[in-house]
């Protein structure tokens, strides 16, 4: 006689089927989107029933309109801002996590410069910003507060894996005889993978917004401009569609940028680590 498992009452979408027999993705993909079709319409009666202007409140149409006409103006500076927020990622991916791994090999350094990195996550980006613009130059100025803003969620994380290491399992390397390179290698750095992604994840989004305050405080105008002018020189010109549509724009692209970290983390965990694995029933 087979035993059934009983549903977890806490969670009921873990006991849904997964793969090609189940359709557990299907909710999660559909009601979003019911609930996002759902508001546009309702949104675009109340502008037509009011008769609500543009330069007061939009239409998703106008919007639509404004983003396809307007798109030879904001696509440059899409461009613009997503460089930006890369290379203040990539900055602050390499930064948190070589200094987590100082952090890890020396306790006096990490006493020494940790309290710093905290002064730099509670100090708002928009205080710095204005100062950086002063004596940096603003393309540099408008990176390292891109890197400012995700710099410390992947020092945090990566430092926090690296000391959560089973240590059990430290001590039969230090028992066979392991080095500290082989001991980081094989078990400090594996064990920490899951923190280090999850740190670059929030990184990803936090480096966007990083790259908008300082567009915003720097003020720019050209085909140089990211969308965080763009969106500011239609408040002040009134053009409420396109400030809409930039802030679209910005929307999307940071989910796209969260979609692609959340790939890459399900790709490098999905064959050993249990966040990643799919469920059973």
């Amino acid at each position: 006689m087979t035993s059934e498992s009983s549903p977890d009452p806490i969670h009921p979408l873990a006991n849904s089927t997964s793969g090609p027999e189940g359709a557990s993705g299907w909710p999660q993909i559909l009601m979003p989107a019911v609930v996002l079709v759902a508001g546009l319409l309702l949104w675009e009666w109340v502008i037509r029933v009011n008769q609500i202007q543009p330069y007061v409140l939009p239409a998703p149409s106008a919007v639509l309109q404004t983003l396809l006409t307007d798109w030879p103006v904001l696509w440059p500076s899409l461009v613009t801002t997503l460089l930006t927020t890369l290379e203040g990622f990539i900055a602050a991916a390499f930064g948190g996590i070589g200094l987590a791994l100082l952090f890890h090999q020396s306790r006096w350094v990490e006493y020494s410069l940790f309290p710093y990195a905290v002064v730099l996550q509670v100090t708002p980006v928009i205080a710095i910003a204005p100062l950086l613009l002063i004596y940096l130059p603003q393309e540099t100025a408008v990176i390292v507060c891109a890197w400012i803003v995700g710099f410390f969620p992947v020092l945090s994380n990566t430092t926090l894996g690296l000391n959560s290491v089973d240590r059990n399992l430290g001590g039969l390397f230090r028992l066979y005889g392991a080095s500290r390179l082989q001991t980081l290698r094989y078990l400090e750095l594996p064990a920490a993978l899951p923190f280090i992604l999850g740190g670059l994840r929030i990184a990803g989004g936090l480096s966007l917004i990083g790259a908008v305050v300082a567009e915003i405080a720097a003020g720019t105008a050209g085909a140089g401009s990211g969308l965080a002018y763009r969106i500011a020189e239609s408040g002040y010109r009134l053009n409420i569609p396109r400030m809409f549509a930039a802030l679209l724009l910005l929307s999307a692209a940071g989910i796209v940028i969260h979609a692609v970290l959340a790939l890459a983390s399900h790709l490098m965990l999905r064959r050993w680590h249990e966040s990643a694995l799919a469920r059973e029933d």
